[in-house]
Formats: structure tokens, sequence, C-alpha cells
């Protein structure tokens, strides 16, 4: 799928050197707890790559990037501008201002930023943080935001947070809406719940691993809402670019022209991206992303250090320059090509086997492996953009479902044991994809059948230590683990857990009620039709809920045409908050008179008796 090793320039150390430039100081051990003790972060575990040679069970390229992802600490990036790396998949950038300091992206959790700040001051000195910068709406460039700046700092307007516009709906909508399913499939493209290892997870290519500490969100006190938008913020000069459905829907990128510094957020990395993530998303425009960097290139034509939200920084005009134009000319390549051959009537599939590498130079190029996103999976996500899931064969307009399929396939062959058989001489053979597919029938036909699970979990092995993509090397070692691990107490249903009170607070109420809504049940719902008023004493609002036809309708205000509520509950907005995340229960806050309720109360019941709880732990591997 990818150039062959000999046609890389091994001998050229660019982006060894580019990794370690600038290193000041270390965390050691750069291992971070929460405050009951639990390690959140440990950047330590991956020392192997950097004390051995690469093993037979990793791609070498793929242990070149990793090695270059676990370079850590604190970096001066240019006079007045640092990134703290390696304490999380993401890169912190500190910005000195005139009397304190802009961060811009401050990692995953509270824990690991406020390490990451507290390594800048044992260095730089104490400052006060002015500006809070999200590039995009992604969690791991918002999680860590109280571990830099506190509620009260940016509502007394001591410090400012600035995002793109869009924010707020998008981080809602990908980290609330779809967050369970997209969460569970997140296991296996990161690599969660492996061991590292060279026989295990080595990364993902765009970074090691994400921080698992206390996710928050304070919500932006500036939208940046077009492009060539410029701020001052404590005396430093920020001209904005917005970039919206490029690899995020809510996304930009900003130059700093005193510095001549370009930050161009996750739009253009030392790897290929996703054009549609394997964990879950909506497909990203590659034709859009092509053209926002070409405007970059154009725009902050000055820019002499390219610094992004993962990886490492590039200097010098030309070399930021190069990597600008290789990244933009394979977002637009596989774009392009991929409609052409849609065009010509080929499928996704098939031009994934048709485009198996960029040309001539962008095929040499060490920035566009595809270390995190790969030519296979892209080319069919853009396929999917303009086509759909539907290839025009009327054969595969109404197949069965994996089950039913599976059992009706293992029927034909001859049962599970010739299956298994032709997998296993598959195997043996080299057709490890088809041995895949094979054994995949007989376990959706057949769980139970060992032989079959046996030979399932050796044909995922070797194909994940094959692989120079991360993301698809741990799919396929996580799908081996779990069906090694099948029928242990670990894959039972996840227990229920809530949601983050930061996050949950910087939701609009509406937002909220709209997470409900994709929760209901509506095929039992339907049986019904509730009515509940919902008066927040401390925000003024009044919010309708109605189920009817088995759908919720938030309405803000009174509902239409004077129907009278069932039931109308008095609350501060934060005590729904405490509820949703589990932290109280209504039964508890109307005992305490948090909650007022004036009705028929156990129309409240009803309506949360037919809210579905996500299922956290779903089989993947298995039906």
């Amino acid at each position: 799928m990818t150039p062959s090793l000999p046609e890389l320039d091994w001998d050229d150390t660019t982006d060894q050197a580019n990794a370690a430039r600038g290193l000041i100081d270390r965390l050691e051990p750069c291992v971070v707890r929460n405050d009951a003790g639990r390690i959140v972060w440990d950047n330590d575990r991956w020392d192997f790559l950097n004390k051995d040679e690469c093993p037979r069970t990793v791609h070498p390229s793929l242990w070149r990037q990793s090695r270059l992802n676990t370079a850590q600490g604190l970096f001066e990036v240019a006079p007045g501008i640092y990134q703290v790396r390696g304490l999380d998949v993401s890169n912190m950038t500190i910005v000195e201002g005139e009397s304190g300091v802009i961060v811009v992206d401050p990692l995953t959790s509270k824990e690991v930023a406020a390490e990451a700040l507290a390594l800048y001051t044992r260095n730089r000195g104490e400052r006060p943080v002015r500006a809070v910068i999200y590039t995009h709406s992604h969690g791991d460039h918002f999680g860590g935001v109280l571990g830099v700046t506190t509620h009260e700092a940016v509502e007394s307007g001591e410090c400012g947070v600035i995002a793109p516009d869009g924010f707020m709906d998008h981080a809602v909508s990908e980290n609330i809406f779809a967050g369970p399913a997209m969460l569970r499939r997140a296991v296996y493209m990161y690599g969660r719940s492996l061991p590292v290892g060279p026989e295990a997870s080595v990364g993902f290519g765009l970074g090691q691993a994400l921080s698992t500490g206390t996710v928050g969100l304070i919500a932006p006190t500036v939208s940046i809402t077009a492009t060539g938008q410029e701020l001052v913020l404590d005396g430093v000069r920020l001209l904005f670019q917005l970039t919206p459905d490029t690899e995020a829907p809510s996304e930009m990128n900003f130059y700093l022209p005193d510095h001549r510094v370009l930050l161009i957020a996750e739009n253009v990395n030392h790897s290929l991206h996703n054009v549609l993530t394997l964990r879950g998303a909506q497909v990203r425009d590659a034709h859009a992303w092509a053209s926002y960097i070409t405007e970059s290139i154009q725009l902050f034509d000055g820019a002499e250090i390219l610094i992004g939200s993962h990886n490492w920084p590039t200097w010098g005009h030309d070399e930021v320059t190069r990597i600008l134009t290789q990244q933009r000319d394979a977002y637009a390549y596989l774009h392009d090509q991929t409609v052409r051959l849609m065009n010509q009537g080929l499928t996704g599939p098939e031009i994934a086997e048709e485009i198996q590498s960029f040309p001539g130079e962008l095929g040499r190029a060490w920035s566009v492996r595809g270390y995190y996103g790969s030519l296979s999976h892209n080319v069919k996500a853009v396929y999917q953009r303009y086509m759909g899931w539907y290839d025009g064969n009327p054969a595969h307009l109404w197949q069965h479902p994996p089950v039913e399929q599976a059992k009706r396939y293992v029927a034909t062959i001859g049962g599970a044991d010739a299956t298994v058989s032709a997998a296993r001489e598959a195997f043996e053979g080299g057709d490890l994809r088809w041995a895949a597919e094979l054994l995949n029938h007989v376990l959706f036909a057949e769980p139970e059948h060992a032989a079959a699970r046996e030979l399932q979990i050796a044909t995922y092995e070797t194909l994940g230590f094959g692989q120079e993509n991360g993301t698809w090397r741990n799919i396929y070692l996580t799908g081996a683990k779990e069906l090694r691990e099948a029928g242990q107490e670990k894959r039972a249903k996840g227990a229920p857990r809530g949601e983050s009170v930061d996050m949950l607070a910087a939701l609009g109420t509406g937002q909220i009620f709209d997470s409900m809504a994709v929760r209901l049940d509506g095929p039992r719902a339907a049986a019904h039709r509730l009515l509940l008023r919902w008066e927040f004493t401390d925000t003024d609002e009044v919010w309708t809920l109605l189920v009817g036809n088995g759908v919720l309708t938030p309405m803000r205000g009174d509902a239409p045409r004077g129907e009278a509520p069932q039931l109308t509950l008095r609350l501060e907005r934060a005590t729904l908050d405490l509820v949703l995340a589990q932290r109280t229960s209504f039964t508890e806050a109307i005992g305490s008179g948090a909650v007022t309720a004036e009705g028929d109360i156990g129309v409240l019941a009803t309506f949360h008796g037919l809210l579905e709880a996500p299922r956290r732990n779903f089989p993947i591997v298995l039906p």
C-alpha cells in the first residue's frame, strides 16, 4: 500500500534534529497522576523505542515515527514562543506577551495541562495566563483548559478564550451526540486496551496515546468569524485563517507576524491525516483541505517557522513551503484521483486498490507517509462523501446483516470446519486479507468455534505487525486481544458512567436536550405523549420537552397552542448538570429542595425510563 522502503531516504535526519531542537527541560520522570494518585500519563513506558532496534513485529517506518513522537519536554521554538511536547497526544504552545502568556491547545486533560504549564513556569517564571486559544473542536485540544485557567478568571475578564466560529456546536456534536460509539471504536483505533511493546502498541502515528485525566471545557469568549481577522492579545499580534471542514468542522490557523511563526493547527502534520477517522466522524472535505493549505501558503508567505498541534516544528522558509506543498498535494491527489476513478465507474474498494501510493516526490516524502491516515481508507472516504454507502450494484442494495450473511456463506462453503480449512490455506499462502474475511464469517456464524478464533487471532496479529499505519496496527492487534479475551468478565457491558460536569456546564441547555433526543428509545416512546416544562431559575430560561410519535422535540419557551404541561420543574441549570453527571439524582434533588416539581411527578420517571444509556463496550469482532 506504500512505496517500498528503499525509496525512503533513511539517511535524512532532518526530522530527528527538528524533534530535539530547542529542548530546555524535560519532565523526569514523565509520569503525571491525578489527585487520587492514578496515572493519567506515562511517557516513559515508550522508552523501549529509543533503546532497542526495530524488531520484526513493527514496520520500520512506523518505528521511526514513534521514536520521534516520544520526544518530551519544554522546547523553545523562537524567542517568546515555546512548546510542551510529549505530555499528551497533542502539543501545548505557549506565547509570551507583555504581562503574561497565551496558551494554545491546552491538551486533553486538566492534570497534564497543569504539569505542562508548571514545566514552562519552572524555566521561564510565573506568568498569568491572559488567553487560551482552541485551534479546533477536538477534545485533545481543549479538554485540559482547567489546568491552565479557571472559570472565575475567564468570567472576570482576566483570561479570554478564543476559538473558531462554530466551535461549541461541533465540539458537542462530535464529542456528545456520537461520543459513546466513537469511544468504543477509539479503543481499537488508538490501541487503548493494548499494553505497550514491540508486539503490542507502539503509538498511532500522530502521537503515542491520549491522557486519561479530567476533561473540561470553558466556552469561548471570542469567536474568529473570518479569515484575515486580527487580534492583539497581551500585546501579541495574531492573524487568523478559518479552515472549516478540513481536519475538523471548526478549525483555524493563525500567524504571528512579529515572530514569523505560522501555527497550522492540525491541517498539516508529519503524517498523512484522516479524511474519515476509523473511530467515526463526519467525512472531511479533502478538496477544501488542500485549498486551505494553498491559501495558507499565499497568506503567510513570510513564515520562517511552522508549528502544529501535533509532532515537531519545521524551520526555514523553504522547508516550511516544502512541507505545506507536500501536504497540500497529498490531499489534492487522493481527492482528485478518487473522483477521476469514481467517474470511470470504480467503487471505493476498487479505487483503494488502484491508488496504492503517491507518485514521484510525494511517494518519497516522510511527511505524507500513512502513519495515521492511510491512502486506502482516505480514498474510500472521498468516495463515501460523494456517493454514500451504496456502490450502485443492485446486489448490494439490500444485503443480509452480518450474522445472517455469515451463516449463509459458511453453509455454502460446506460448514464452519471447511471454511476454517480454506482460511488456513489462505493464511499459509500469505493471503491474510482473505483468511480474515473467511474467519470473520465463521465467527459471526458460530462465535464459539475455537479453531476459527485461534487462527483469526494469528491472522490479525500478523496483519498488525506489518502495518506502517499506526491505527491499522492497533485495530488488528486490539481485535486479536479481544478475541483472546472473549467471554472474560472484562468484556462485559461497561458500567454506566456520567459525563464531565465541566463539559456539561459549557453546553447550551438546548444542546443538553438535543443529546437526550438521540438517546430516546423511539419504538417504546411512540406509545406516550409527554409534555415537560423546565424553568431554570438562574438563567431565566424556559424549555418545553415534547415526546410524541417516538420523537423528543426540545422547544425554547412554552408549548405551542397553549397545551398544558403535565409536569413543571424549577431548578438551577447547575443542578441538571449534576444529575446528568450522576453526582446526584432527581429524586435526591427534589428531596433536598434543589428541584421543585408541580404536576404529575410520574411523568419524570416515565420520561427517564425512555432514555437509553449508551452501550460502552459493544462487541466488534464477535456478534
